[in-house]
């Protein structure tokens, strides 16, 4: 079969950290379509960092958002119009970006079949993304997919990691954090990250503290916590600490990193990672680390929805009781003990030495 001639493909996932997390697994599709296929994503100046690490992208261009002055707009107007790409996929369609990619003059522009923006768009696939049907990393997939096969490209089948660090970043992580906090390279690290940056409905810190304490008493070897962080939430963290500590369960704070890359990297040294339906959750996932997260059971946040993009032998999810609609994201309801048995009984504490799990 003859290969098809490289394409020019732009990405637009310009909101939030954990949706653009969730895009990687596209990303990783188009770009291993074909060996010289040329992948430039539009993003905000906050995710560009991670953008700069993505093995699967070729070029940032940054997305100076709809408050943005004029001078701005028409600048990167100018920008992709020179670019000449084959075609723009974008995975969460606005009137703005739809209109952007029209006047650009990019000829093949994709986009989900939701809002009057689509009328922008010359190829929109219907997904009914609402209806929480699949997860939001095969969503993007699907596009992506779509997309390849209208541009006469073979749809390749990455699988996880979709951020495939390698070992040795890994090793000096896990070193740099022993070294930093003293912990003991054969003991399970075990990351929690209590904040929400207000994106999502999470467990409150006494949850976090209650199941810290039993998922420590649950398991043959205690982890070592080291409780993570986003911008305004080093209070919440630390108040987490020093619950634990006096609650005799062993607990650190994770160092402030320079930079939102530095950040992400030093969760590739974690055993497990614990949140709420964050980005630091998603990027956990994105880097195949076992995670254990916390959603609301509402249709449009189901854990099938958001869950993360790791192996599935490495997550799992909880959310509070489906049995009332109105209760869905009453995070309360929770059973933190039945969680921590459950996590116990189901998951051997995953370390270089793979200890397994023991009722105390």
């Amino acid at each position: 079969m003859t290969q098809s001639r490289p394409q020019r493909i732009l990405v637009v996932r310009n909101d939030k950290l954990g949706d653009f997390m969730l895009a990687w697994p596209a990303l990783a599709c188009l770009k291993s379509a074909h060996p010289d296929n040329h992948v430039a994503v539009l993003v905000p100046t906050y995710t560009a960092p991670l953008a700069h690490a993505c093995p699967w992208i070729d070029e940032v261009i940054l997305d100076p958002g709809d408050a943005a002055p004029r001078h701005q707009q028409k600048n990167l107007l100018a920008q992709l119009r020179a670019e000449k790409f084959d075609a723009l996929l974008t995975l969460f369609s606005t009137p703005r970006i739809g209109w952007l990619g029209w006047r650009a003059g990019i000829s093949l522009r994709m986009a989900p079949a939701t809002k009057w923006a689509q009328v922008f768009y010359n190829f929109r696939i219907k997904q009914r993304r609402s209806r929480s049907q699949k997860p939001e990393y095969v969503y993007n997939q699907d596009l992506a997919a779509a997309l390849l096969r209208t541009l006469g490209q073979n749809v390749p089948a990455p699988t996880p990691p979709y951020w495939p660090l390698p070992d040795a970043t890994r090793d000096i992580q896990r070193q740099r954090l022993s070294n930093e906090l003293l912990l003991s390279p054969t003991r399970p690290w075990w990351f929690l990250h209590p904040g929400s940056g207000g994106s999502a409905v999470n467990l409150s810190v006494a949850q976090y503290a209650d199941l810290a304490q039993a998922i420590s008493a649950n398991l043959c070897v205690p982890p070592k916590w080291v409780l993570t962080y986003g911008p305004s939430e080093e209070a919440v963290a630390q108040q987490l600490v020093e619950t634990l500590n006096a609650r005799d369960v062993d607990a650190v704070l994770m160092p402030p990193r320079a930079s939102l890359t530095d950040f992400a990297e030093t969760l590739g040294a974690a055993d497990v990672f614990v949140a709420g339906s964050t980005g630091p959750l998603h990027i956990a996932g994105a880097l195949n680390r076992p995670t254990i997260g916390f959603y609301p059971a509402k249709r449009s946040a189901t854990p099938l929805r958001w869950q993360t993009c790791n192996a599935e032998t490495r997550r799992l999810a909880f959310s509070p009781p489906a049995d009332d609609a109105s209760s869905a994201s009453d995070m309360s309801r929770i059973d933190i003990a039945a969680v921590a048995r459950q996590i116990a009984d189901a998951w051997p504490t995953p370390t270089a030495t793979e200890e397994t799990p023991c009722n105390r």
